[in-house]
């Protein structure tokens, strides 16, 4: 949602435009025509055009045999760029892959970016349920990820409040945590375990745990790792999981460092 109190003076309208247009093509897999996409971004219909047709000749849209635009290969290539960026060297990678080969368990890493948690990397593990969501740049559900747990609780108490007013609590399942106040308790009882942890709150029969990989001054340098697991599993090697994952974590900050 843009904050319309939050347009900067210098806005190019058509750059703006051509987003919304962007947008709205990428939320309809079966393609929109010209006409359509003109309605659902308040466009006339020549402007629409012109855009369109800008956004084709770079390649980010796609011109189908019916007259329908889809999304174009360049954004594809946009986002596998967004993915090495955000994943770090190589030796982060593998130390990700390393750790979910020898768990079965998938990892991810995760971090503040431009002020929101979000997900920067991942390695899938046999043993862990599919979760479509979970992808680099998944920015949703801080409050009922372990992840976002893990870097929430990074933040004074004020900070936190501030981010979950900001962002909303979602319930994602019955189980997550929709109040401020079991929030606070639940990241203090992480505090005590040595990892934070949640079970069923994102996902219906899913766990996830995170520890800290990186603490930093720059809260957009902080970074944690989390995996994930079946719940049934996780209650029954907590202890084993939070060993793991700290083996793992300081794999991690030992690349990180090499990085910096």
């Amino acid at each position: 949602m843009r904050d319309p109190l939050a347009e900067p003076s210098d806005l190019i309208r058509s750059v703006s435009r051509a987003l919304r247009v962007l947008e709205s093509v990428g939320r309809a897999p079966r393609g929109l025509t010209v006409k359509q996409i003109a309605r659902r971004c308040e466009l006339t219909v020549a402007t629409t055009y012109h855009l369109v047709r800008t956004l084709a000749y770079e390649g980010y849209v796609i011109r189908r045999e019916d007259g329908t635009y889809i999304v174009g290969l360049e954004v594809a290539d946009r986002y596998r760029e967004l993915v090495a960026a955000f994943r770090g060297s190589p030796a982060i990678g593998e130390s990700l892959r390393r750790a979910a080969l020898e768990t079965g368990w998938s990892h991810f890493l995760g971090r503040f970016v431009g002020g929101q948690v979000a997900i920067t990397a991942v390695a899938e593990g046999h043993r862990s349920p599919y979760l479509e969501d979970l992808v680099p740049g998944f920015d949703e559900g801080a409050h009922a990820t372990a992840l976002g747990k893990a870097l929430l609780a990074t933040l004074t108490a004020e900070q936190r409040h501030r981010y979950l007013r900001e962002y909303g609590m979602r319930p994602f399942t019955s189980a997550t945590l929709t109040t401020p106040e079991a929030f606070e308790a639940d990241l203090s009882a992480g505090d005590r375990r040595g990892m934070q942890l949640e079970l069923g709150q994102f996902r219906q029969g899913v766990a996830c745990a995170a520890v800290l990989v990186c603490p930093d001054k720059d809260m957009e340098r902080r970074t944690v790792l989390a995996c994930a697991l079946p719940a049934s599993e996780m209650m029954t090697s907590a202890r084993v999981v939070r060993t793991k994952l700290l083996t793992a974590a300081r794999a991690i900050a030992d690349g990180l460092a090499a990085d910096n």
